[in-house]
């Protein structure tokens, strides 16, 4: 009985937004200060030009791209290194320091030419083995080992040419590509050396960003000179914005820490039935916030009934500080791919007309439900509340518990729970294998489905353009039928600036807040 109303609420669910988050993060130190800095009034301020432009740096941490910590280091690092690939708005990977390549399906290899022309900052030329050099330190990082597991082995061929095997067929894997590289020797620098726009230099004023007058890129950045103050953390760096030290900061507003100073992305949310799946803590895609999904896909009720009323839109709006996009699918609505034409219109009819299909509007059943979510995350425990509030109606009560993220993550990996609400992170690529394929890393309930796995294997392996198209729509329907997850929404990180600060929009991407820096009209003074 149990395990057939989880079927129909999740199958009902499915038809809900979607939203970005992240699985399994870290519950991190809290503070105020930013919150109070937004609740303070601008009013009496009369001149919002600026006299300088300046950046947070963490004192005595290393620079390097691939193992300094989440947060400042990272933002300077988008205007200090430059990647094989880049990231657009719409996901798709663009080359810049990667001036061709060629895959071959039944090598599984992808064969890149290194752009030529290229220097680092110091002078010297980009080769071949200072990429080889560093997606070889990559794959053993922290930050990018699970981007990269498939990445079999990297090889150099010449001066310009570098081979990655990979251990399956992947012809998307590009867009995992977008990994800062430094000049090969240097990692052990401070502040390695990059072929970014500008370059780290210092004088009797203190340390700061020049920009390069031999960058190869044809663009110029808006900014001779950047200036970096030392923080020692998180909260002093909040201040430091405060106070006007520095101009920018990028950050989750809706993290665990509200004010926690973070690379750019977007993140998955959502949340998933535990009886047969113990897996939804997170779905990260460069976005979200919210979903779930049920256990054993294809088993239970059509997912195509039901739907609830669209809510959530305002949820994301009043719980995540609007810093969410709203979504049917776990991929990005902003992504080429997503299915627009299948999303469902939400009605309370419908779900009550699904509810009363299977006898759960007669009264004289009572069945309880728990949901757990992270207790450290406020805006995830509203989240999950607004969901359960949305769900518990007729015969049907859903609770939430919240849990401290150790326990909350023992339960999951037990599978103690019917429902949890969580955050996970995707590759650009869409691959939902970790979610949804035998032995997945998120895969916590177990899901394991012959067709599913055919859909997951035929997107993967589609080439750009109207196949993947086909493959991304068969998927996506499949899902909406069998409801294994639901998505709610794709979560987006902040830019911070100071009020008046630039003139113009700015179009920061999931790795670089900087992405058309050139284009930025900063209000300065004379």
């Amino acid at each position: 009985m149990k395990k057939r109303l989880l079927s129909l609420l999740l199958a009902a669910a499915c038809l809900m937004p979607l939203s970005g988050c992240n699985w399994g993060e870290e519950p991190e130190e809290t503070y105020d200060t930013l919150s109070q800095y937004y609740q303070q009034s601008d009013s009496t301020k009369q001149d919002t030009r600026l006299t300088s432009f300046g950046l947070p740096y963490l004192q005595g941490e290393t620079w390097d791209p691939i193992t300094c910590a989440d947060g400042a280091q990272q933002t300077l690092g988008a205007l200090l290194y430059e990647s094989l690939y880049t990231l657009g708005t719409d996901f798709l990977p663009q080359p810049c320091l990667a001036e061709s390549a060629s895959y071959d399906a039944e090598s599984y290899a992808l064969t890149v030419t290194v752009r030529s022309g290229v220097t680092f900052s110091d002078g010297s030329a980009l080769t071949a083995w200072d990429v080889v050099a560093a997606l070889r330190r990559a794959k053993e990082s922290a930050r990018y080992s699970q981007r990269l597991a498939e990445m079999d082995s990297v090889s150099y061929l010449g001066e310009s040419t570098l081979r990655i095997y990979l251990t399956r067929n992947d012809p998307q894997f590009a867009a995992r590509l977008d990994i800062p590289i430094i000049k090969g020797g240097t990692q052990e620098d401070t502040v390695p050396v990059g072929s970014g726009p500008y370059r780290y230099a210092k004088d009797e004023s203190g340390v700061y960003l020049a920009r390069r007058t031999d960058w190869w890129q044809d663009k110029t950045m808006p900014l001779e000179r950047i200036e970096l103050t030392a923080c020692k953390n998180t909260d002093s760096m909040a201040y430091a914005f405060y106070t006007h030290d520095i101009q920018m900061l990028v950050c989750d507003l809706t993290g665990t820490n509200t004010s926690n100073v973070y690379g750019i992305g977007q993140r998955l949310h959502g949340f998933l039935n535990g009886c047969f799946v113990d897996e939804f803590d997170k779905v990260v895609l460069p976005g979200g916030v919210g979903g779930f999904g049920r256990g054993q896909a294809g088993d239970g009720e059509d997912g195509t009934f039901g739907g609830l009323h669209d809510g959530l839109v305002s949820g994301v709006n009043a719980f995540l500080l609007g810093h969410g996009q709203t979504a049917q699918f776990p991929l990005s609505p902003s992504a080429v791919v997503y299915p627009k034409d299948l999303e469902e219109t939400y009605s309370p009819d419908s779900y009550r007309s699904a509810m009363e299909t299977a006898g759960y509007t007669s009264g004289e059943k009572s069945v309880s439900v728990t949901m757990l979510v992270n207790e450290e995350n406020s805006f995830k425990v509203s989240m999950a509340r607004k969901l359960a509030s949305d769900l518990s109606q007729y015969d049907v009560k859903i609770d939430v518990k919240t849990l401290p993220y150790e326990d909350y993550l023992a339960a999951l990996k037990a599978g103690d729970f019917d429902l949890y609400y969580g955050e996970c992170k995707l590759t650009a690529d869409w691959d939902l294998s970790p979610l949804l394929s035998p032995g997945g890393a998120l895969n916590y309930g177990g899901v394991r489905d012959t067709q599913l796995e055919t859909l997951l294997t035929a997107f993967r392996t589609a080439s750009e353009g109207e196949g993947r198209q086909t493959a991304a729509r068969e998927l996506c329907s499949y899902l909406k039928e069998q409801a294994p997850l639901v998505a709610v929404c794709f979560k987006s990180n902040s830019v911070l600036l100071p009020e008046g600060a630039v003139k113009n929009d700015i179009h920061p991407t999931v790795s670089d807040p900087f992405a058309d820096f050139q284009d930025w009209q900063l209000n300065m003074k004379s």
